[in-house]
C-alpha cells in the first residue's frame, strides 16, 4: 500500500484500441492504494492534459501498444508547457522498445514500463516519481 493516496491519470492516445494492459495497470495502482482517473481510449494531447489538471492528478501514465505515442509526446509535453502544469508522463507498453525508451526519457517522460515490468516495479517507481 501507498502512504499517500497518489492521483494517476490512465489513457490511451490516438486510435490505438489495446486497453487491456491500461485496466490491468490501473487496477494494480487501485490494489495499491492509488487514486486511477481511468480516461480511456481515443484521446489526444489537449484532452489527456486538461484531465489531469482537473483531476489535480500527481502522474499521467499513457498505454502504448501502437506506436503513435512517439508521435503525440512533442504535443503533449507543449501542452503540459502552455497550461503551465509540471505532471510527469509515464509509459507503458507492449511496443517500447530499449531504444525508444531512451528517446523517451530523454524528451522527459519519466518512466517506461515494457512488457516484462513487474506490479511491485510499477508501483514502486510510480510512488518515487509521484513523492518528487
Amino acid at each position: 500500500m501507498t502512504d499517500k493516496n497518489i492521483k494517476v491519470l490512465i489513457g490511451i492516445l490516438g486510435v490505438d484500441q489495446h486497453e487491456v494492459g491500461a485496466m490491468t495497470v490501473a487496477r494494480i495502482l487501485r490494489d495499491a492504494g492509488m487514486e486511477v482517473i481511468y480516461a480511456g481510449r481515443f484521446n489526444l494531447p489537449p484532452t489527456i492534459v486538461q484531465a489531469a489538471i482537473e483531476e489535480d492528478v500527481d502522474v499521467i501514465g499513457l498505454s502504448c501498444h501502437s506506436w503513435e505515442y512517439i508521435h503525440y509526446m512533442d504535443d503533449l509535453f507543449q501542452e503540459l508547457a502552455a497550461k503551465g502544469a509540471e505532471i510527469p508522463i509515464i509509459l507503458g507498453g507492449s511496443v517500447i522498445t530499449a531504444k525508444d525508451e531512451r528517446e523517451m526519457l530523454a524528451k522527459g517522460v519519466a518512466a517506461a514500463f515494457g512488457p516484462t515490468a513487474t506490479p511491485d516495479g510499477i508501483v514502486e517507481r510510480i510512488s518515487q516519481i509521484a513523492a518528487g
